[in-house]
């Protein structure tokens, strides 16, 4: 997740370093070949939780290596539970500094490293999950379901900023917000768009109708992390996701998919931001709620 710095109150979010393509013919240097790339990620962080998710989805598990690591941040950034047994770092700050050591700020998950030329292609996190959905689709299993389909594309991507803006990033203007009316403009933005989302999953299963697309993967990992984290934590607490009947009951019919529910890890989430976040949470004391039954019937097939 990136370095939050606050001006005039108003959290900023560090700009993406790295943003190199991997393409499906190469011509970016980075050719989409399977068993090259290696995909670090914390189940904490929302947006690398989404690239696990489409992974997942599309059967590029071979193609496409998995580090993970350890939930709780300190100073010197995100560790590896062990020694990554790729690329042998034991820290993910030196794959930055061995691919740019000039690098300056937080080093972030998720990105891509390439084993061939030992260096990081990407932390666009933004565009690491269409790039799996469009680069790699001659590694795609074969009932892969199109995520990003081309004639939706543009509404696809017209819901996502709006989804991005207020909500996925949202929670994070509430909370690391240090001015009472940038917090307030960030938390009437984002009930504002669960609204609109509550109406619009009143008349379909997804937010493109029958079939999963991109938007539904960006939307989930925040609904994952809301009554457990962003409503008290960073202060969303006008209502919470088990109050909106529809969003709830999506959240749940999402999480019944394996590629989403195998892989959301409450514990790690919890574990990251309550710890990990001393300024909000100076105790450091992980709290043992909400009580949540993810596996209740949702109903959305109806």
């Amino acid at each position: 997740m990136s370095v939050q710095e606050v001006e005039e109150g108003r959290f900023v979010r560090q700009a993406n370093r790295f943003t190199a393509r991997i393409t499906a013919d190469g011509s970016s240097g980075y050719p989409a070949e399977p068993g090259r790339y290696r995909l670090f990620v914390s189940y904490a962080c929302p947006w690398a939780h989404r690239t696990l998710i489409v992974r997942r989805l599309l059967g590029l598990e071979d193609a496409i290596g998995v580090g993970v690591v350890d939930p709780i941040r300190d100073e010197r950034g995100w560790r590896f539970p062990d020694r990554d047994p790729v690329t042998g770092a034991v820290f993910l700050s030196e794959l930055y500094l061995s691919t740019d050591p000039s690098f300056r700020g937080r080093y972030t998950v998720p990105c891509i490293w390439d084993t061939e030329t030992e260096r990081l292609v990407t932390n666009d996190f933004p565009n690491i999950t269409t790039m799996f959905e469009t680069e790699f689709t001659a590694h795609h299993r074969e009932d892969a379901p199109d995520l990003y389909p081309e004639a939706l594309r543009p509404e696809i991507d017209e819901l996502n900023d709006l989804v991005y803006t207020t909500v996925n990033n949202g929670v994070y203007k509430a909370g690391f917000a240090t001015a009472q009316d940038a917090y307030e403009e960030a938390f009437d933005a984002l009930f504002a768009t669960f609204d609109r989302l509550e109406e619009r999953l009143s008349t379909g299963r997804y937010l493109f109708g029958d079939d999963l697309t991109e938007a539904d993967v960006r939307l989930y990992p925040t609904l994952a992390r809301f009554d457990a984290v962003y409503y008290s934590h960073f202060k969303c607490n006008l209502r919470r996701l088990t109050d909106y009947p529809n969003l709830w009951a999506y959240a749940r019919d999402l999480y019944s998919i394996p590629a989403f529910g195998e892989t959301t890890n409450f514990d790690h989430i919890k574990r990251h931001y309550y710890v990990t976040q001393r300024n909000i949470n100076p105790s450091g004391v992980v709290p043992k709620g909400p009580l949540l039954d993810w596996t209740a019937p949702h109903d959305r097939d109806r």
